[in-house]
Parts: C-alpha cells; structure tokens; sequence
C-alpha cells in the first residue's frame, strides 16, 4: 500500500537519502517525485539495509531512471503487500517492534483492532460480547499498556458485562470503541527509547489513521459489507469509505473517512457468580433434631416460625446429605443460572486530516478522530439465589440439602434442595461512549542539521450509562430444586419444581406488603423480596498533552543528539446514582397494573443443552413495570422516604453508589536526552539509541468517606523517576541482525486503588472496598534481546528473549470478617442488617513483585519456493511463552503470602495463518490460541484463584478482485463458536462463566473511484 516518505512523514529513510534527493531535483516538484517514487520503492523491493547496495536484479530500473526512460514498477499487493511493508518497518525500526499493516486503504485483514493485535507475537486479547475489547502484552495486562492514537496518548473506555470487568474505570484501553476501518498501521513497541513518553510495563501501541500526504493524489474508496450472526440470526450493515486529494501544486491534502458498522447478536449459556463452600453465608438448614440446630431459632423451621419453611425430618439420610454439603471442603454455585444477554451495537468513525507544506522544510498537520459507541444490552436469567444469601436475606440457612453428591476436589456433582429462592431477572443497560480527539503536529527543518517537532492535543472519552435498570419476578422458598453437573460440567441439568413458562404461575413480583398503620417496613423478614435496582454511571478521560523536542544532526547519518520536553494533564472522574432505598425492594404492584410480564423463547441454540434444561421462561417485563410503577420519576411515589415506594436517587450520600464517586487528576511533566547513532564497529553495521526520560508525577484523588453521609477527601502525593533506556542492533550479516535493549519503565497505579474513600455494598455480594491515595506505581527493569534473520523477500525467522524485573505491584488484598468487627458503625447499614453478617474487606498496597521471564519465536515465508499456483501460498506463524511468579500477600491482617502466576498472564499463546495470494484472488485462514490465566489471586468466597481457561479462535476470508476498482469479499469469524470459559479453584476448575456468541459471517465489497 502506499506509504508515507521522508523524516516529515515517518519514514525511516536517512537523511543522506534526503539530502541526496534535494541535490538531484532543486525543484519543489522533482522532490516530491523523488520523494513519491522512492516511497514506492520501499514497498516494492526487498528489504535490505540502508547503507547497503541492492540486489543486482533492481539495476535494470535504476539504469532506466537515470536515463529519463519511462520507469515500470511491479507493485505488489494485497496480503503480501501488507506483510512486506509492515516487515521493513520492523526490519528497519532502532528498537523492538512489531507492525501491522493495512493489506489496502482503510481495510483491516480483521473486524476489530484487539483481534488484529492478537496476531503480533505476545498479545493476546479478552473479548466483551465476543469481540476482543482489551489486550495483555507479554503477560501484562491492559492496565500496563499505553495506547496513542496519532501520536496523542488516549484511554477510551465502554461498560462490559459484570464478568467482563463491567464499566471500564482504569488505565486500560477498550478498543471496541473503533472501528478497524478508521486505522491502515498498528505498532507495538515492546522496547523503551527516552523519546517515548512513560507509562507502560507491556508495551506502547501506536494507531496510526491515514493522512492525504501518504497517497500525495486523489483517492476515493468505499466498501460496504453484510454481517450475520448464526446465534441470533440477525444481518447488520457495515460500510466504510475514504476520500483524499492534493491541491496547490502537492502542497495542501485533506482527507476525510468514516466508518459505520452495527451489530446485534445473543450470548447465551450458564453462569454461576463464582462457588462458595458449605459453611459460607452461614450455612445450610440443618434437619430435625441435628445438634445444634442452625438456625437456632426454631426447632421444626428453617428460621422464625411465621416463616414457614419446615426443616427436614430427621433421618440417616437427611443427616449425611446434611453433613456432607457443610464441609468446607465442598462447594457449590453461588447463583446457579442459565441466561441470555441480548447486545445491540452501532459504531461511527470519523477521521479528518489536513497537511500543509508552506515550505519544503514545513510540515502542519492537524488531525481529528471522532468515534461513537453506541449500544443497549439486555440480560436475563432464570437463576437460584439462595445460596449466596445469609439469613437476614432468606438464604442459605432457609435452605435443605435433601440428596448430595461431591467429586473427590470437592465439586458438587448433584443435589436436591428445598427451601430455594428462585427468581427471574432482567437487565437493561444503555449505554454510549463518546471519542474526540484533535491534534496539531508542526514538522519543521531549521537547518539541514537541526529539526525541530512540536505536538498539542487533546484525547477525550466520555462513557455514559444512563439506563441500568434490573427487575426481578420470585418465587419463594420451593421445594425439589435439583442442580445436577455429572454429565457437564459446564452444562448442568438444572430442574425447576413448578412450570417457569406459565405467566402469573410461581414466578411473580413479590413485594413489600404496605401498611395503613404503625410502621412502614422497608423490607420483609428474612426474605429476598422482588427489586427494582436504578444505577445511572458514568465516567470521564481526558489527556491533554504537549510535547517539544529538537533534533541535531552532529554527524550526518552517524550521530544525532535529541532532547525534548512533555507536559501531560490526565483527567479522570467517575459518578453512579442509586436508590436511597438501598434495598431495591418495592410494593406489591396496585390493582388495575395490567400484565407485568412476558415471555423468553427459543434459549440455548449454540449449546447443546441438556436434555430438560428450560429453553423458555417468563421474565419481567421491565417497560410495563417502568410504567406501573414510574420507576424513573426520581422521587418518592408512596410510602416513607427511603422505603419501597421512593425512586428516589442519590449518589455521594449513598453507601451501595458512594465508592464510584471518585476524581484522579495527574500532572505529568518529563524531559528527555537521547542520542541515536549509527554507524560500523569491527565491520558490522550498527544503529540505536541511548538516553534517559526524568519524569514528575502529581497526583491528586478526590474519593468520598462514609462518615457524614460522604465526606470528601482529598489526597496529593508527588514522585519522580529516572527512567534510562538502550536500544542497539547490529547487522551480523546482511540478513542477519541482533538486537538488545535494557530499560528502566514505569506504569501509573490503577485508578480505583487510588480512590481515598470508600464503598460498602449492602446488596448483591456483601462488601467494603476502600482505597489507597498513597500507593507507588509499578516499576520494573526491562532487558529484551533478539535475533532476526531476513532470509528472503517477505521472509523472516525471529527468536527473542525477554525479562521484566518487576520491583514494585499493587496487589488487593481481600478478608472475610463480620461487620461489627470492622470499627465501622451499624447506622451504615440497613436497618434489617444485625452487624454479624460477614462482609468482603478489600484494599489494595503495595507489594515486592518477581520477575517475568519469556521467549518469542516467529516464522514468515511465502512460498515462493514451490512450482506453479503453489508460489501464491505463504504462512505466518509465532509462539510465545512466559513465565511470573508473583508473591501475593494472603490477608491484612497476616504476614501469610502465597507465590503465583502474574494476573492476565497466559503461560502459553500461538498464532497461525496460511495465505494463498496471486494479486486477484486472496484468502486466508487464521488460529489464534490463548492458554488459561489468573485473573484474581487469591480468589474470592474461600477459593484460590479465579481465571479464565484456553481460547481458540478461529477466522477466514477470501477475497477476489474483479477489476482495478471493484473487490468482493467473504470473511468467516469465530468459526467454532469458542465459548467465553471463566472458572474458579485450580483444582475444580469450577465453571463462573460458560458463554457462547456465535459465528459471524461478512460479505461485501469495496470500490476505488
């Protein structure tokens, strides 16, 4: 593809090359010929050095080019092309890299920019709904990794599902917000220069948008597509195009592009939110006559006598089921449930670039990048809720264990329980994120010796989450709920003692009762009622960034002095509002309220489900119940302030929505020395560069305290980092170049631990999070080495080692304790809250680290060696595997720790991909795979670690061009369906997670003007 030429434009090219092409064409208009025909060139002819002849095959068009004869180029494209340009921008690159090329103007060999970068050696990705949103580089995960779009750091964010990490609030980049289209280059850069500005552990992406100067003519393309979803069975539209021209002799562009693409599909499988253990949320109902009784308060019921629930009889039989399931040895899902989360996706990208050269030593350029995200998701489950409640709750100690079978690892097999809580649920989320990015780059020769570059801009993302809304219908305390994992452990036969499909059967709005006189309740004794839970949120990112630096050439094309100075303004905020009601509880529904219900169908069509799993149930009806109940009205409908009947929302002031409340402002303010030289030693020619980066960071995070109903804090803290760095390469021999770099990096602490306040979560899973205002960052040496050898046009072998001496991490450290010995004081909670329920106490600190260790291997070759059609063929293939160990602290309150895998560190990751190309008909086949990793250490509700097992994602595409102008495509993605796996416990590698999205099939076209 085309590319840009020159210093100005971001080529590698020497100055020699320049200047030698000023001396031969004094013009304005022989420069830039020059300029275009080399850019070309450099795409078209094999990779070599810049200091070395080529081969004796490129004299014939040399010859001709001095001879004024007309010059005949062979232009290479498609796939190859792409491989090729993106592999000299490697080969040529002073420290170590890894690109990604567009095979064609605004066209990605993949539909998401995530699942591109998992084809560069050591990234690997995580996927939200199916589609890559984050990625982990060389075992560090998005937290670790900087993002610049242009050239301007950048964090743009959107709202996940709750086991995708919900609402994005940290320093890692969700790249679903873009559109692949909108981008032609991708760069890792997994070595550190001074030059680069700070802040990354992993590693630093660039994304690069087209400019009108890297084609210097007119260029119009468009391409249109059709999207199905075999899942959901849905087709959605996606169209791109791009217009760009020169004017004023080749000195003014403009360029414009958009992309658009929507996108609806189904996730459908089985969940659990994690396992528990037998005596966690205070254990089962104990038969008759077992001693002592638990609960304690009735000996022929689970729980006060108004209650109702009968204990079981006492029998040899009730006793050892009884028995068995209280082991903490054993567990169970704490909301076993089969669901549907229905996503609807629309997706605009803008681009605009302008670039003017008043002089032939000036370049401007102002760029914009505007993206929308928008989206609703809905997600419904038929679930349990019994066993992760405690009594106060009506949960687990109102439950009988009637039959009880576990696996040697303590994993429930099968079992019957009466007493269960059984609700249908529904969620309902809108949500919108909102990218603009503007900047203004100024390119400018001094002399022929002295440049100077100077950037400003702005990087702002807006997530918004206006509508969260979950209702609930229930049914309480049934009896012969059977949950039976023998035949799939993944996919259980869960069997439902009442019919789920009859609307106004079990499943109904259980409510509050209100009454006429005395006190109002808020809730029902030891009870889960029905719920309406409204948490509108949101959250704010914006960099403003300037930088400056001079560039002195001391000795032409051997050493040049660099130095340079950035100032860096990152702004994050956070807001949630939710009920003053922090129950979520409402009144029974009032006569005339018409049907609340309706009806889910037709579940389970990627699974293969067990034979009597529900594929159909009623669920809530959630704008009839918005209707009848005018839950959006934000104000008190009936009843007291703050009972069943107020929808009325607070935010500071409220303990359940106070902790996402919470401000971090940093001031970055960083100079640079670096000289790069190059240049032959002993014979060998050798370029790099060395240097330093000194680095300010202040910080100040604001957070609310629960004390006085949200009291704010504000906490600063200021410190400073010399950051050295070394890239060097020598070429062996012509094809054969060895690489090493040291560094010293560093990444900022996540923004949540950061928070000085605090949240206390009264519902759902109880807990307190606080945060840490004065934590240190993340600080590592780095040292990576590499041998590459170039061994033919296209072709490549690379073997690369790496270390991170990671010195400094923040790990969060999580207990169990009951509330009242916390020092915490009881008018924070419910008022049907006692102070003995145990609470989840999570902080974060600082912790010594260890160290990560790995290796890359990478293979790419076309086939050029084999007869006739099998030349059109090639591969691409790397592995790479690494290996931390981290030492985890166990507890707060012990100096206990445990050693384990980094977090989002996949031991082991492959890709492979086989290309057939002959420049009309392309096609290729990728496999990505991703071993199991850590995601919590030590995992939570009496568990070790939790995790995500191995991916293999599998993608195609085929294209055929039928003319010059017009392409037809046919792309295939996720072509075995791999299902979204996340356990809990190493050794029962119990499922939390189980999801499907479907295959996704795109057909379309593409045509230049």
């Amino acid at each position: 593809m085309p590319h840009r030429h020159g210093t100005r434009l971001g080529t590698t090219s020497s100055d020699r090359q320049r200047r030698a092409h000023r001396a031969a064409s004094p013009t304005p208009r022989l420069t830039r010929l020059a300029a275009c025909l080399l850019g070309t060139a450099t795409l078209t002819l094999p990779a070599w050095s810049q200091d070395q002849a080529a081969p004796a095959a490129a004299a014939p068009a040399a010859s001709a080019a001095a001879s004024d004869k007309a010059l005949e180029t062979v232009v290479v494209t498609g796939i190859r092309a792409s491989l090729e340009s993106a592999l000299n921008a490697k080969r040529q690159d002073r420290g170590i890299v890894d690109v990604i090329k567009a095979e064609d103007i605004a066209k990605f060999p993949d539909t998401n920019l995530a699942e591109s970068l998992q084809r560069v050696p050591g990234v690997v990705i995580d996927r939200d709904a199916g589609e890559g949103r984050n990625i982990t580089v060389r075992g560090l995960g998005a937290d670790f990794t900087r993002v610049r779009i242009n050239g301007i750091e950048a964090l743009a964010t959107t709202g996940g599902t709750d086991s995708s990490g919900g609402a994005n609030r940290s320093r890692g980049f969700d790249f679903n917000v873009f559109a692949s289209e909108l981008f032609n280059t991708i760069t890792v850069r997994k070595s550190s220069s001074a030059e680069v500005d700070e802040g990354s552990l992993g590693a630093t992406v660039d994304l690069q948008a087209a400019r009108p100067f890297d084609f210097n003519k007119r260029v119009i393309t468009a391409s249109v597509k059709a999207r199905y979803n075999d899942l959901a069975r849905e087709t959605d539209p996606r169209a791109a195009f791009l217009i760009s021209d020169v004017f004023l002799d080749k000195r003014l562009g403009v360029l414009v592009s958009g992309a658009y693409s929507k996108r609806r599909l189904f996730e459908e499988g089985f969940s659990t939110v994690r396992w528990d253990n037998g005596p966690s949320s205070g254990g089962w109902c104990s038969p008759q006559g077992t001693t002592p009784a638990n609960p304690a308060t009735t000996a022929a019921n689970c729980g006060p006598a108004a209650q109702g629930v009968p204990r079981l009889p006492a029998s040899a039989g009730a006793s050892s089921a009884y028995s068995l399931a209280s082991s903490a040895d054993n567990f169970h899902p704490r909301l076993p449930r089969y669901g549907r989360l229905t996503h609807d996706q629309d997706r605009l990208g803008l681009t605009g670039s302008v670039q003017f050269k008043p002089t032939d030593r000036t370049l401007l350029t102002f760029d914009m990048l505007y993206s929308k995200l928008d989206a609703t998701r809905r997600e419904d489950f038929l679930e349990a809720i019994s066993f992760s409640r405690t009594a106060s709750q009506g949960g687990k100690p109102q439950t009988s264990v009637v039959e009880a079978q576990y696996a040697p690892n303590g994993a429930l097999q099968y079992g019957v329980f009466n007493g269960v809580d059984i609700r249908a649920e529904s969620r309902y989320d809108e949500l919108t994120t909102t990218f603009r990015q503007p900047s203004l780059t100024l390119e400018q020769e001094l002399t022929d010796h002295l440049k100077l570059n100077a950037k400003v801009g702005r990087a702002d993302s807006k997530f918004r989450n206006p509508v969260q809304t979950t209702v609930t219908l229930d049914a309480l305390n049934v009896n012969g709920y059977t949950l039976d994992f023998r035949n799939d452990d993944r996919l259980p036969v869960i069997k439902y003692p009442f019919d789920p499909t009859v609307p106004n059967g079990a499943l109904q709005i259980v409510g509050v009762p209100q009454v006429t006189t005395g006190t109002q309740p808020t809730t029902v004794a030891n009870t889960t009622t029905s719920e309406v839970r409204i948490r509108p949120q949101g959250a704010n990112n914006r960099n403003d960034i300037a930088h400056l630096d001079l560039a002195w050439e001391v000795l032409p094309d051997t050493l040049t002095l660099k130095a340079g100075y950035d100032y860096k303004k990152y702004s994050f905020d956070t807001y949630e509002f939710r009920r003053i009601n922090q129950n979520d509880t409402i009144f029974s529904p009032a006569a005339g309220s018409g049907v609340l219900t309706t009806m889910l169908t037709n579940f389970g069509r990627g699974l293969s489900l067990p034979a009597g799993t529900p594929t159909s149930w009623v669920i809530p009806d959630l704008n009839a119940i918005a209707a009848a109940y005018d839950i959006y009205c934000n104000c008190l409908k009936s009843g007291p302030a703050g009972g069943p009947g107020d929808f009325t929302l607070s935010s500071i002031t409220n303990g359940n929505a106070r902790g996402n409340n919470r401000a971090v402002v940093e001031r970055d303010r960083g100079g640079f020395v670096q000289a790069d030289f190059e240049g032959r030693v002993l014979g060998l020619r050798m370029q790099g560069n060395v240097g330093v980066r000194y680095v300010v960071t202040e910080q100040e995070a604001t957070g609310y305290l629960a004390t006085g109903g949200g009291t704010e804090v504000v906490i600063g803290q200021k410190y400073k980092d010399w950051l050295p760095a070394l890239n060097v390469s020598a070429n062996l021999t012509k094809d054969l170049i060895a690489r090493f770099a040291a560094a010293k990096v560093m990444a900022r602490p996540q923004l949540g631990n950061l928070n000085p306040g605090g949240t206390i979560s009264t519902t759902g899973t109880l807990s307190i999070t606080t945060g840490n205002p004065y934590l240190k960052p993340f600080r590592a040496k780095t040292f990576d080495g590499s041998l590459e050898w170039y061994f033919g046009r296209n072709a490549f072998i690379g073997v690369g080692v790496f270390q991170k001496n990671i010195d400094t991490y923040i790990q969060s450290l999580r207990t169990n304790a009951p509330y009242n010995q916390t020092g915490l004081p009881l008018s924070l909670l419910p008022s049907n809250f006692t102070g003995e329920e145990v609470f989840q106490l999570t902080t974060p600190i600082n912790t010594p680290g260890g160290k990560l260790r790995g290796i890359e291997l990478n293979y790419q070759q076309p086939f050029t060696f084999l007869p006739s059609w099998g030349r059109n063929f090639g591969t691409v293939l790397n592995y790479t595997y690494v290996k931390s160990k981290i030492t985890y602290l166990v507890s707060p309150t012990s100096n206990a720790t445990i050693t384990d895998d980094l977090l989002n560190m996949s031991p082991k990751s492959w890709n492979a991909t086989l290309y057939y190309d002959d420049d009309t008909f392309s096609a290729r086949v990728s496999a990505s795979k991703r071993s199991s990793f850590l995601t919590r250490v030590p995992g939570q509700n009496n568990n070790d670690v939790e995790g995500k097992n191995a991916t293999l994602n599998v993608d195609a595409s085929i294209s055929y061009k039928i003319n010059d102008r017009l392409t037809v495509t046919l792309e295939g993605v996720n072509l075995t369906n791999e299902a979204n796996d996340q356990f809990i416990s190493r050794a029962r590698n119990s499922p939390v997670v189980y999801h499907v999205t479907g295959r996704e099939f795109l057909l379309g076209a593409s045509y230049k003007f």
